[in-house]
């Protein structure tokens, strides 16, 4: 099964190559790098599972609504899981800052998680092949005590289902 997975996988790689990069600032915060494509386009998935050709969504301090400003994030996303990745089942992480309580911020992360899928399902992308799963704040990119680096870590995030 694993050999035909990969196989697969390494098949639609070859076939999707070419993706641009791009690099935006969210709400004006240009701390929040966000990167469209990955290791020179050719490959989707990365080595830990994350997928190369989307980008992660952001959040407001204690929201899980998807913000305005992350509306094309979740269209473009979304063309991405209906086209280029049409076939591949994945989980879709919410996150939070390390403010809260960490039984706060499970149900918080869980509730962002659903909110993508949410939008995601609008948008096209069929509800089946998108799991959701809730990081709470037990898996921050950022670590300083900044807003900057809160900004970082209220996000969702895309892994290939396992």
């Amino acid at each position: 099964m694993r050999k035909i997975l990969f196989t697969s996988i390494a098949a639609f790689a070859v076939i999707i190559s070419g993706c641009s990069t791009k690099s935006t600032s969210v709400s004006g915060d240009s701390s929040v790098d966000q990167r469209r494509g990955g290791t020179g386009g050719s490959d989707i998935f990365g080595a830990d599972g994350q997928i190369n050709g989307v980008e992660k969504v952001y959040f407001d301090f204690d929201k899980f609504n998807i913000r305005s400003d992350m509306q094309y994030v979740i269209k473009n996303n979304a063309a991405f899981f209906n086209n280029e990745a049409s076939g591949i089942s994945f989980v879709v992480e919410g996150n939070c800052d390390e403010w809260g309580t960490d039984e706060y911020n499970q149900a918080l992360g869980l509730k962002r998680a659903r909110a993508v899928k949410e939008a995601l399902s609008v948008q096209g992308v069929n509800a089946d092949r998108i799991s959701v799963k809730s990081y709470g704040e037990t898996n921050p990119v950022c670590t300083e005590k900044t807003k900057a680096c809160d900004a970082q870590n209220r996000r969702a995030e895309f892994r290939l289902a396992r």
